[in-house]
């Protein structure tokens, strides 16, 4: 099976090469009769990468260790949902899910009406940009990230799965990274098609489904990370600002620009090239963070080994950065699109470009910062990273300012000034009243927090006032998904601006029965507990929680030691609440039932996961069909 396949993804490799040499071989010929013959070639390479996909599936649920990967990322102790999830537990098989869910999408965007759309030249162009960024995968995948290296003689046993990774986040988070990944390949490489093409039809239109649930898999999965790091790793917090986390983060920041300037050109016909360049810069982005995670470059808690794929990543950024670069240059020659001129910055153009600069502003703060170690090493022989400090003192009062626009876009005209001063000065009253309700009753007085409760609070409160006011905004034309997004967003800022600033934490060795007092809580240690499986040891902590003297629920942390494994894992416990929330950490333990713990008082944090949450919803609202007249 492992010679199986291996030939499947070379068959592919070897289909996926051949195509865009035929794309642009015709291309150079000005024929356009190969289109089909490219679109079969494609399935068939998805239909190996299918097959070889299927046997690396069934040598984990079999615990098949003559697989290499098989071996060094499950044990016969792992549980099934676990052993399925070790496909996307190591570099090798995280790149085939990536390069399979890639060809999924370029699949289903050639099956519809859209695509239908495209003149000849336009769809060789978009396999030609598309067929070599697989190629690049399939190269990876049959040299140096291969999953199917065969063990021999076989194992008698494997490994197991690192403890981190053991926690229904992994079900999830890694697969939706994946896909907001790979579906926004499908935008870029039909935006420099088109952009090439000098095509007629609506690009963004053309594209914009595959857009929208490409951004919204990528919040699904960052949140969905955040959440759990939250409550695995014991970090105390939902976000350390560590390298693998950032890269991720860096082409939301920009996908979330191009969403906001996308509106602009389809309402005016303005800000084409950016618009190209802003979908490329995100695919971009998309390449350079699994450089980051997989090329050893930065130390992260949980990225992959170099494993020799970060030289050829970096490669095929160069690669790709060129040739974006390129067409932008090339392009954009079609004189029958007309563009309407943007009006200053005092109107929703004004305010939505402002908003993609902010965007960007953020990406580039966060990805020097990410690099800084690396970049300071050119000059330093001691390299220095950024500690979280940096990160929340410089994109905090970013974010905030964010906020803000949400806040007053929804009064502002597509022409020039305000559609309603009054509203505008009604938002900026009750922004002004939140500040002051959020210092007086809550003392919350650090700048950017309080700036970031106020401004949270004006947009939510702006978006609830244009519902009332006007009833095509609450309608799916009108944009109601888009201002629920909004909403959700603002929760979101609303979220961070407390919990992180604001969190409280105490650590302390508690004797049997012996209390530990933080803010208006009391936490007693009742008891430990052990168990023994044939996958690990744990020690359980029984911590009741009284707030003002009344029960208030009930902590249970755990220190885990697994099989295979010298290092002892903790696992956290909350008393979940929408105020706040408390979050115990068991650091050790004794004989005589004594525990070290450490217990957090985290504000508002749950509002975090329900903002992310309001916003992956909300965005589906935004999907459209497409007719193949729009332009």
């Amino acid at each position: 099976m492992h010679q199986a396949a291996y030939w499947s993804l070379l068959i592919a490799l070897f289909l996926s090469v051949i195509m865009p040499a035929l794309c642009a071989l015709h291309l150079w010929r000005g024929e356009d009769g190969t289109v089909r013959l490219v679109e079969r070639g494609h399935q068939a390479a998805l239909l190996l990468m299918t097959a070889s996909s299927v046997i690396l599936t069934v040598a984990l649920v079999r615990r098949d260790f003559s697989f290499m990967y098989v071996y060094e990322y499950t044990d016969a102790a792992l549980p099934l949902f676990y052993a399925v999830t070790a496909f996307w537990a190591g570099q090798a098989g995280s790149l085939l899910l990536w390069a399979w869910l890639a060809g999924v999408f370029a699949v289903c965007f050639a099956s519809g009406a859209a695509y239908a759309a495209l003149s000849p030249r336009a769809k060789l162009l978009f396999w030609l940009f598309f067929l070599a960024i697989q190629a690049f995968f399939l190269l990876l995948l049959t040299g140096p990230s291969t999953p199917f290296l065969e063990l021999v003689p076989p194992a008698p046993g494997g490994k197991g799965l690192n403890p981190l990774l053991r926690n229904p986040g992994m079900i999830f988070h890694p697969p939706l990274l994946f896909l907001g990944y790979a579906g926004f390949s499908i935008p870029a490489c039909l935006g420099l098609a088109c952009r090439l093409a000098g095509e007629r039809v609506n690009w963004i239109r053309a594209s914009r489904n595959f857009t929208l649930l490409a951004w919204i898999f990528l919040t699904a999965g960052i949140i969905l990370g955040g959440w759990w790091s939250y409550m695995e790793l014991g970090w105390g917090g939902y976000w350390a600002w560590d390298p693998v986390e950032n890269a991720s983060l860096a082409p939301w920041l920009t996908g979330t620009a191009f969403l906001h300037t996308a509106a602009v050109e389809t309402r005016r016909g303005a800000l084409r090239a950016t618009n190209v360049a802003l979908i490329a810069l995100t695919l971009l982005l998309c390449f350079f963070g699994t450089y980051i995670v997989r090329s050893g470059v930065i130390e992260s808690l949980h990225a992959f080994g170099e494993g020799g794929v970060g030289q050829p990543l970096l490669v095929m950024v160069a690669c790709f950065a060129a040739v974006a670069a390129l067409v932008l240059s090339l392009g954009g020659q079609d004189s029958q699109a007309q563009s309407k001129p943007l009006p200053g910055l005092y109107s929703l153009p004004g305010f939505l470009v402002l908003a993609c600069w902010l965007f960007c502003a953020l990406a580039a703060v966060i990805l020097i910062a990410t690099m800084w170690p690396a970049l300071s090493a050119i000059w330093s022989a001691k390299p220095q990273g950024l500690d979280a400090a940096f990160y929340n003192r410089v994109c905090n009062p970013m974010f905030a300012l964010l906020a803000g626009l949400l806040a007053f876009c929804p009064w502002l005209s597509w022409k020039q000034g305000a559609r309603s001063p009054l509203m505008l000065a009604l938002v900026a009253v009750v922004a002004a009243g939140a500040a002051a309700v959020a210092a007086l009753a809550f003392h919350i007085t650090l700048p950017s927090a309080l700036a970031g409760v106020a401004l949270a609070c004006a947009a939510m409160a702006s978006i609830s006032l244009l519902f009332i006011k006007e009833s095509y905004a609450r309608t799916r034309r009108g944009g109601l998904g888009a201002y629920l997004t909004h909403c959700g967003l603002a929760l979101t800022v609303l979220g961070v601006a407390v919990s992180g600033p604001y969190q409280t934490a105490k650590e302390a060795v508690l004797a049997p029965d012996q209390t530990l007092t933080i803010g208006a809580y009391t936490v007693t240690n009742k008891g430990l507990t052990k168990e023994n499986t044939p996958a690990m040891f744990a020690a359980t902590a029984t911590l009741p929680v009284e707030k003002n003297g009344r029960p208030a629920g009930e902590l249970a942390p755990q220190r885990r030691l697994y099989r295979n494994f010298e290092q002892p894992f903790a696992e956290v416990s909350t008393v979940p609440s929408l105020g706040d929330e408390l979050y115990a950490t068991l650091l050790g333990f004794t004989d005589d039932g004594a525990v070290s713990v450490k217990v957090s008082v985290n504000p508002l944090v749950n509002w975090v996961w329900i903002g992310g949450t309001v916003m992956c919803l909300a965005a589906l609202l935004c999907l459209r069909r497409f007719r193949g007249d729009e332009r």
